[in-house]
């Protein structure tokens, strides 16, 4: 439970409101700029997860709760939010564009067909399970939508949060696991089907065909065309300014808007959050990847907390009969995963713990549900009051996923204990994640003259730790030779903690940096040194000094070893003057000359 809240945070937030204009805590008429809105939502945002922080819950119920808070609902400090909701829905773009650089197609689809069959009949199992069940609850006389009303609660029960779950998925670093993976997928096939819905939307009676085979035409086009000029076009683009990594991410972001652009000019017919996947599914396989996502991150949390605390201003304020049914329109949503997510994935063949985490990851409802039941409001097809109802039930499964995703590893535990008291055994080759092959245990963070003189010293006299190398670094030049040793080489800043947080390190038996601090941009040897510690708990941590004050700092730190490079070298010269001195220094000269004509470094 959350204590008291400390007398520091008291005096903070005390102090925040109090400088909040006078009219707003008022509620009186809005009176703020947008630029001044955004600011009252961040000052919201901040304290909330502050509590949240304090109380361990997911920062993403703070958001919700300060848009609450500050919104109509609330204390009315803002009353009209829908300049901040266009601006949040940069948040979103950014999300979808951050998904298509981390998705990898080749293995996504290696998954075979618990991607694409479980993709393509999630949607319309769940929205078909949903929808009898709410017709089965209205014929026995309990309080659910019927008709339309319950068609469209039926479209909103078959559809996840792409937003909530990437983002809680991220937070604990499995999107790029087995179950992630397929998760993502599923979540893909669903917006494919939410374009669907929206083409045949206008006209349910009779949907146009025409329509939805031209939207179709026009998005393969669109990724034709993305894939082509990100396959011929853009290496010789970003091969050029790789050196410069503030430029990269400005043209990944200028990609980016383009492809938002072109996807949302009428010809189209697809929006802007498609383009944006579209755009980074096209430079996932670039080596500058992890690099661009390291730096959209903090733009992108930015906007993310925007979206959410407008979101939480969007919920409107309940009567006892909309929490009823919303409550029992949440109820349904998560009754037809069971059907529509574990029971096809196991009946795919997939072992209970993938069904089940795939299942606990997916159950909430999507942003995307909320806009087509906005849309049916104005086409007639539903009253305002389903909307209503609805956007409860998005609230309420909103807060239960991030819990449900934090405790996904127990309640995985606790369903395929179920499963298997039922009597669903588990097939004897069912689908699992795939053992790593080869992983690579040396880390060598930034590669510079030190580290290229390793590199050769290992090529000719211990070949068999070539295959254990992963190479950080952003100097695009040193890829291709790197790799022809069989090297494993990441595009990356390492000045940027994100980038090495997402260059899947934390299996390292060795990390070593060989860089001195004079030489390293934005971070030092010592903050490497933490860094690692937290993101390679098990791993032996070399780091480099300048001189024997900074050494003892790094060991006092807790570096398992430091490279003294002025140490090595003032050895190394005492044996020179002890040759010099006793005999001629020929034999030394030759000798090294003939080691100099043996090297073939990357860096010569």
């Amino acid at each position: 439970m959350l204590g008291p809240l400390p007398r520091p945070a008291l005096a903070l937030l005390l102090a925040l409101l109090a400088l909040l204009p006078a009219p707003a805590l008022a509620g009186g008429p809005a009176s703020h700029t947008v630029i001044g809105n955004i600011a009252l939502c961040m000052v919201g945002a901040s304290v909330l997860a502050y509590l949240m922080k304090l109380g361990r819950q997911p920062l993403i119920l703070g958001y919700l709760l300060a848009g609450v808070l500050i919104g109509p609902v609330g204390f009315g400090l803002i009353t009209d939010e829908t300049e901040i909701v266009t601006v949040s829905s940069i948040g979103l773009i950014l999300l979808l564009f951050m998904i298509g650089l981390e998705i990898d197609l080749k293995r996504m689809f290696a998954s075979g067909r618990l991607v694409v069959v479980a993709g393509i009949l999630q949607f319309p199992v769940c929205v078909a399970a949903a929808y009898g069940l709410f017709s089965l609850g209205a014929r026995l006389g309990l309080p659910l939508p019927m008709g339309f009303d319950a068609f469209y609660a039926a479209l909103a029960c078959g559809i996840s949060s792409t937003m909530i779950v990437v983002k809680l998925l991220h937070d604990k670093r499995e999107l790029d696991s087995l179950p992630g993976r397929l998760t993502i997928g599923i979540l893909i096939f669903q917006d494919i089907w939410a374009i669907v819905v929206l083409a045949v939307q206008p006209n349910f009676a009779q949907p146009e065909v025409f329509g939805i085979l031209k939207t179709f035409g026009a998005g393969g086009l669109l990724v034709l065309f993305a894939l082509l000029l990100a396959r011929y076009v853009l290496p010789h683009v970003f091969h050029t300014v790789a050196k410069v990594p503030e430029l990269l991410l400005v043209l990944s972001l200028g990609w980016c808007f383009l492809v938002c652009l072109v996807a949302a000019h009428p010809k189209v017919g697809l929006s802007m959050e498609m383009g944006a996947l579209i755009a980074g599914i096209s430079l996932a396989t670039f080596p500058y990847n992890l690099d661009v996502i390291a730096k959209v991150l903090t733009i992108r949390d930015f906007f993310i907390t925007l979206f959410f605390v407008t979101l939480g201003m969007q919920i409107p304020r309940p009567s006892v009969d909309v929490t009823i049914v919303a409550l029992a329109i949440a109820l349904v949503a998560l009754l037809v995963r069971l059907v529509g997510v574990l029971g096809l994935l196991k009946a795919l063949g997939a072992t209970h713990r993938i069904a089940a985490l795939a299942t606990v990851n997916l159950a909430q409802m999507s942003e995307f549900a909320l806009v087509i039941l906005a849309l049916g409001v104005t086409f007639g097809h539903i009253p305002k009051e389903t909307l209503t109802v609805v956007t409860w039930s998005f609230a309420i499964l909103a807060v239960l996923s991030t819990y449900l995703i934090a405790w996904s590893h127990p309640l995985q535990s606790a369903l395929s204990r179920a499963l298997a008291s039922l009597g669903w055994k588990e097939k004897e080759h069912g689908a699992e994640e795939p053992k790593a092959a080869g992983e690579r245990t040396i880390v060598v963070l930034g590669f510079f003259r030190t580290a290229s003189a390793l590199v050769d010293e290992i090529a000719r006299n211990h070949q068999h730790l070539l295959s254990q190398i992963t190479v950080i670094d952003f100097n695009p030049a040193v890829k291709k030779p790197l790799e022809d040793l069989g090297i494993r080489y990441v595009y990356g800043d390492i000045g940027t903690p994100a980038t090495l947080e997402h260059a899947d390190i934390s299996h390292a038996k060795v990390v070593l940096s060989t860089v001195t601090d004079s030489f390293l941009k934005g971070t030092t040897n010592l903050r490497l040194l933490q860094l690692m510690r937290e993101l390679c708990p098990k791993a032996e941590i070399v780091v480099s000094a300048q001189g024997p004050d900074q050494s003892k700092e790094l060991y006092a730190a807790g570096a398992d070893f430091v490279l003294n490079a002025p140490a090595l070298a003032g050895e190394s010269l005492a044996s020179v003057l002890e040759q010099a001195m006793s005999e001629s220094l020929e034999g030394m000269r030759v000798e090294a000359r003939q080691r100099l004509l043996e090297k073939r470094e990357v860096l010569a």
